[in-house]
Order: C-alpha cells, then structure tokens, then sequence
C-alpha cells in the first residue's frame, strides 16, 4: 500500500517583497507553507542571502574572514563589486559602522555619499544598515534614504525608539523597510503595528526578530522565529506575515568559537572550518525556522549554505 504523507493546510501566506530595480531585483516571500514545506503548499522563490559589506574596514572581524577581503576592504565599493563581480552575490548589505558615535562618529552626509556610489557602482539589490545606535541611525538614515531614493533598496533598522524617523523616510522615498525588534514575538508585532499605522504599508515591510549565533542563543531565537511564521499562516496575522530577516555574520562572527585559536582549545579542531561552519549552520537553522533573507559574510559559508537550500528543494 502506498504511503500517502500527511500534510497541512494553513489559512496565511507571506507577503513578498521586491527589493531593487531592473533584472537583478530580488522578489522574497510569497510561501503559504512552512520553510522548504513545498511538498505541502506553495513556496514559490528560494531564501536569498546577501553579503555584508562596511563603510570602514572591519578591524573587529576575527582573520579568518577579515583576510578573505583584505584586498578590497578598504574601499566599501570596491569590497561590493568584489561581491557581485567575483563571488557572485546576489545582494549587498551596506552596514554603515563608521557612523557609530563610537567608531569613527562619521556624518550622515558622508554616509549618504557613499550609498549614492555604491547605487551607482552595483546592479544588484542593496540593504542600507545602520550603525544599529537607535539615536545616530535616526539621522544617519534619513540622508541615506533621500540618496536612495526610486532604488527600491531596504532600509534599515527601524527600531521602537527611532522608527517615527526611519518609517517616514522610508515612505517619502519610497524604499522598503526592516522593522527590528528584540526577541519576542509580541514586540515583533507591537512594532509592525506602530509602523503600519503611520501608514507604510505592510506589505512593504521586513521583519527582523533579532538573530543569535549557535550556541548563544540560537534555540531561543529559533523558537521566536517560528512563532511569527506559525502565526503568519496558521492563524492569519498580517501583522506577521511580512518576509523575516536573519542578520547573520554579525553575531556569529564575535563568538569565542569563531576566534578562539587551535592552541587553546585544540579539541575544536581548525580556527577556519569552525567558522565557516559556524556560520553556515547559524543560517540555515534559521532558514528552517522560516527566514527569507539572511545577512552572511564568508564566501565559503555562503556556499555552503547555497547547497544547503538546493538540497532541501523536494524535486
């Protein structure tokens, strides 16, 4: 007798999201099924992952990535044409780092520029991040926004003591917005609904519940993850039915296991598979919990994460 799978039905589906103009735009969302599920509904486009790119060079990153780039990252847009032209990336994500009061303190003007130039140099779709200090992004964001203005880029990230400020810039250039909350799916929708009620449309937002690397909290917010996906389709949110984020590189990438040298823990085994693994895993634990863009930034950890999606597609 024929084995016949159970399958489920859901009443919600994903809203999508197109990021960028012209042939490389990128479309995410669309699923009315849990991730990678398509045997059981529509999943129509596969997770996207894009490259993380800064305004300055990332002295903070440990070397196992840092000198992957180290022939490109001094100039923000020289390091995303590398990206696009040589590694094949499909997006870029523009952290502005050196915004930060407690970096370089740059101007929201020179930030500005460099978008402007960055806009001109790629023709794939381009995420434009703050330094994540709420107070600074507020400003930083809103000249970047203008520069942007009519790409259709992602902008980000509004959080609850800036969004008045980024929501409105985003609307008045027409960008799309990641909407960032801190680990609780209440706080994801509580933002969602401030936001949509100054009158952005929810069907141009991304929501990022906040990510953690394994081991440090991965399960935690794995399980947050899940339950905005699960409330998205199960129970019809549109609150949370907007595409998720998962900002990757950035938490996996200042772990004791991703620094840590093979002469002090040497049960661990190689400093540069264990990070490239780190980071892989980290993704794609988080593409299962439901995430449709992710933030990476080693080539090696994209690509095995690139496998992992095509393996998990059911032929």
């Amino acid at each position: 007798m024929a084995f016949t799978p159970p399958k489920e039905t859901y009443a919600g589906k994903t809203f999508e999201v197109t990021i960028g103009g012209g042939p490389r735009a990128v479309t995410i969302g669309g699923e009315n099924v849990l991730a990678f599920h398509s045997f059981e509904g529509n999943t129509p486009r596969k997770p996207v992952i894009a490259f993380e790119v800064q305004d300055i060079p990332p002295d903070d990153w440990p070397e196992e990535v840092r000198s992957v780039y180290k022939d490109v990252s001094g100039d923000a847009i020289t390091w995303a044409k590398h990206c696009v032209e040589n590694l094949g990336a499909e997006m870029i994500a523009l952290r502005l780092v050196g915004t930060h009061p407690d970096r370089l303190n740059r101007g929201a003007e020179e930030a500005a520029d460099i978008v402007k130039k960055m806009l001109a140099a790629i023709d794939v779709p381009l995420i434009i991040l703050g330094s994540q200090h709420a107070e600074k992004d507020a400003a930083v964001l809103v000249k970047c926004a203008e520069a942007a203005k009519g790409s259709n880029s992602l902008l980000g990230k509004a959080q609850e003591a800036n969004h008045k400020t980024i929501v409105a810039a985003a609307m008045a250039n027409d960008l799309k917005l990641i909407a960032m909350s801190e680990l609780d799916i209440n706080l994801s929708k509580q933002l969602n609904i401030l936001i949509t009620q100054m009158g952005f449309d929810k069907e141009k937002l991304i929501t990022d519940p906040m990510s953690s690397a394994l081991s440090y909290g991965l399960e935690y917010t794995y399980s947050v993850m899940e339950r905005i996906k699960l409330a998205a389709l199960a129970q019809n949110d549109p609150t949370l039915q907007p595409p998720m984020l998962a900002d990757v590189g950035i938490m996996v990438w200042k772990v004791k296991e991703t620094q840590a040298p093979e002469s002090d823990v040497p049960a661990w085994g190689s400093l540069r598979e264990r990070g490239i693994a780190w980071e892989a895993v980290t993704a794609s634990s988080f593409l299962l919990s439901g995430s449709d863009l992710v933030i990476m930034r080693h080539p090696q950890s994209i690509e095995a994460v690139k496998k992992f999606i095509a393996e998990m597609e059911v032929k």
